[in-house]
């Protein structure tokens, strides 16, 4: 029995002379040249880019449609709040829905209720517009303090309301 412990301890000191040859450091043990490999791999990777937060509680009121702005006292609006619901005004009625943000800054939303108080029909048209490109977003962003929402029916961008 004797002569199995020596050799297992001369096995051991040939093995860390081994990793110190190797460029291991000596005397650690199994494996220690391979945790340090280990380590450097982690090291080299590129550092994750932080994921932005879409903006849940705060009031957005629209500046602008495919690049036209809205005009007068009457523009869409929009909330979400804490429970994924959506709540605002389209320009003419109100509405609400349900939805998600994604990740890599998507977002999806459900179908949309909303009253149906009688409009005029350049506003129910403006309003149907502002709906179907909210509907159908895909994207949102937030610049320079604004938010925008984009989707294969349209660009919507906000600003900060009330």
């Amino acid at each position: 029995m004797r002569s199995i412990g020596y050799g297992v301890a001369a096995l051991c000191l040939v093995a860390a002379g081994e990793a110190a040859a190797q460029g291991g450091p000596a005397g650690m043990g199994w494996g220690a040249g391979r945790a340090n490999q280990h380590k450097q791999d982690q090291t080299q990777l590129p550092p994750r880019k932080e994921e932005k937060r879409f903006p849940l509680g705060q009031a957005w009121i629209a500046v602008s449609i495919n690049g036209k702005p809205y005009a007068g006292a009457e523009r869409p609006t929009f909330r979400l709040d804490d429970q994924f619901r959506v709540h605002g005004f389209a320009g003419c009625n109100t509405f609400s829905a349900t939805a998600y943000p994604l990740r890599e800054q998507g977002l999806a939303v459900g179908p949309i209720a909303m009253t149906k108080r009688a409009c005029d029909k350049g506003v129910s048209s403006a309003e149907m517009q502002y709906l179907t490109a909210l509907r159908t977003s895909a994207k949102w962003d937030t610049v320079v303090g604004s938010l925008v929402i984009k989707g294969p029916n349209g660009e919507l961008k906000f600003e900060r309301s009330l």
